[in-house]
């Protein structure tokens, strides 16, 4: 790949592994990601168990890695152990956000305790870097939470802090105060997670996707109106997608783009792409198994190269760590038709009509225009009787072309038949569909009256089994009283019998 001309050389929507020249930064995942002016910014991760704290920059133009030396900021504590500045701490599972200019690394985990998440900061033209004072209601510290910008805010949903408690509390920090709220929503919010993913469309609407739990995997998408303050949650439509944890998005405009991740049996091969205004989600291309996107912790961002939108993607893990990196050329959105005139039945329609057009405009204007030259000039050898002879032709093609038009209105009639067809199909089905419902709902009820009755039967069950133990009870007491009677009766005959000898021995 020659690298003045890789972007042209590229294919549209397929993932190309740039052939990067010299020395590579260490594999890793969950590692945060940037780009800013054609390069792309790398910080931390983790590797085999330990945090990384290394700031890798990759020149797009120069297929070239560097690594950055950061400058301590004055203001920063120092270290209590050797009295050293630490410059920034070993970090995974944090989010990266350009502002201004400034890089702004957000939360994570980090063998440096704290109770409270920490923003640090990286100015781009000092590399000047340091941590930002926050206040306000500064949120729990966690690790694999979504970060987004939205104006001069950043929003911040779930997450896992410390001691593994998972969270779906929402934080907005006001980069223009950098002063911290906690958001109140109403509705159904999104299960607690981490390793989601979060993009923002039309600056207010906040989109939760996938992510995790201790044990299950999610595939849901959820939605928070930030001017209502209403969790939704829409059904995506189009293209089956699978649950997913520890995948990465970007979003371009209305489109979401979302690469990797997995469960714990396999990891994610296609790349979606999602529509935010209309919930559709297409599959743009799907991986050969084991490939090293098909990872869970990579990271993904855009950029503009020669004027074209590509996504840049680094790193991962996979059952091996991966540090190389990945771009895939998006088609320009504006070239792309609706569908309705993809199909073979309507282009030749467009044709068609564009060629009579074409053809009546041409029979009005030019040919008269033709003809006048032939008689008044000397320098055009055509005689009028060829010039009729094509005049003929052309009115027999434009007859031709005008039973084509005819033959496509016939089919534009059928379909529009069809459509009102399915319509009043859809509006059957609709009635048959609530008249099920109002079935089900009497059922329901019905149902609900049977389980009284049912709890009912069961009490009066429990006092017929009490009824009948006082009744075994009472027998019992009954039989042994019939014994007494019998025994004292028994008694007062023998003591009877002996008086009697008595008697008659006087």
């Amino acid at each position: 790949m020659d690298i003045s001309s890789w972007p042209s050389d590229l294919m549209y929507e397929h993932w190309v592994a740039l052939q990067v020249s010299g020395a590579r930064p260490s594999a890793r995942y969950k590692h945060a990601a940037a780009v800013v002016d054609d390069k792309l910014y790398i910080a931390g991760g983790s590797r085999n168990g330990r945090y990384l704290s290394d700031i890798q920059v990759f020149d797009l133009r120069s297929l070239t890695w560097s690594t950055l030396k950061l400058n301590v900021d004055p203001n920063a504590d120092k270290s209590e152990d050797n009295g050293l500045q630490e410059v920034l701490p070993g970090t995974s599972d944090h989010s990266m956000i350009k502002w201004e200019n400034k890089l702004l690394l957000v939360g994570g985990h980090s063998k440096k305790y704290s109770d409270a998440m920490t923003v640090y900061f990286i100015n781009l033209e000092t590399l000047l870097c340091g941590v930002m004072e926050t206040t306000g209601k500064i949120p729990v510290a966690r690790g694999g939470h979504s970060v987004t910008l939205v104006g001069s805010k950043l929003i911040v949903f779930g997450g896992e802090d410390r001691r593994r408690k998972l969270l779906n509390d929402v934080h907005v920090l006001d980069l223009e105060t950098m002063t911290w709220s906690l958001l109140e929503a109403t509705q159904t919010p999104p299960a607690p997670r981490f390793d989601h993913s979060a993009a923002v469309n039309a600056e207010r609407y906040l989109f939760i996707f996938g992510g995790c739990s201790h044990s299950i995997f999610f595939n849901d998408l959820h939605v928070l109106d930030l001017q209502t303050m209403e969790w939704s949650q829409p059904q995506i439509q189009g293209d089956l997608v699978s649950p997913r944890a520890g995948h990465a998005g970007i979003s371009i405009d209305e489109m979401w783009y979302i690469v990797g991740g997995g469960d714990n049996s396999n990891g994610c091969l296609e790349t979606l792409a999602l529509n935010m205004s209309k919930l559709v989600c297409s599959t743009l291309t799907t991986l050969k198994e084991r490939h090293p996107l098909a990872s869970e912790g990579l990271s993904v961002c855009s950029a503009v190269i020669d004027g074209e939108k590509h996504l840049v993607a680094f790193g991962g893990y996979n059952g091996k760590y991966s540090n190389e990196v990945f771009v895939m050329k998006l088609k320009p959105r504006d070239s792309s038709y609706p569908k309705i005139f993809q199909s073979p039945a309507a282009a030749a329609a467009a044709a068609s009509v564009t060629a009579a057009y074409a053809l009546a405009k041409s029979e009005k204007l030019d040919f008269p225009q033709i003809i006048d030259l032939n008689f008044n000039g000397v320098e055009n050898n055509l005689s009028k009787k060829d010039m009729n002879i094509k005049i003929d032709a052309i009115k027999e093609e434009k007859k031709a072309l005008e039973l084509s038009i005819e033959e496509v209105r016939a089919e534009n009639s059928k379909l529009r038949e069809k459509v009102d067809e399915l319509n009043s199909n859809h509006t059957e089905l609709s009635k048959e569909l609530q008249s099920v419902q109002g079935q089900l709902i009497s059922e329901r009820s019905r149902c609900f009256k049977l389980e009284a009755q049912i709890a009912e039967l069961q009490k009066m069950l429990e006092s017929l089994q009490s009824i009948e133990k006082e009744v075994q009870i009472l027998r019992r007491q009954r039989s042994a009283l019939e014994q007494e009677m019998e025994l004292s009766a028994a008694q007062r005959q023998g003591s009877g019998g002996v008086w009697r000898w008595i008697a008659g021995g006087t």
